[in-house]
């Protein structure tokens, strides 16, 4: 379905690469995705979001940014720093983040 892509410009821009294996049960996870996407999406320099996530768990989010500087500001909101303490110590067994820019 095409509507699952972001719509991004013309590189460069920046791609933040999320991979995750969460733990068993949902625990207000679903709700907190949702709301993540809802907050980033208003935030300055936000270009769009994919996201997917197997049957064992195992996901993968990349969501795209117009700079460094947005991606540092996204990372310090205060209602994304909440969603990711309780990541680390509720819904996830392993994550891993990466920065990326988009050359083409």
């Amino acid at each position: 379905m095409e509507s699952a892509f972001a719509r991004t410009p013309e590189p460069p821009y920046f791609a933040v690469i999320f991979t995750s294996q969460r733990t068993e049960g949902d625990h207000g996870y679903d709700a907190m995705a949702d709301r993540m996407v809802e907050l980033a999406t208003k935030q300055p320099g936000f270009l769009g979001v994919e996201s997917a996530r197997d049957a064992g768990g195992f996901g993968i989010t990349v969501s795209y940014w117009s700079s460094l500087e947005a991606i540092a500001a996204w990372r310090a909101h205060a209602e994304h720093r909440v969603a990711q303490e309780t990541g680390r110590k509720q819904w996830y067994a392993h994550f891993k983040t990466r920065v990326a820019r988009v050359e083409r």
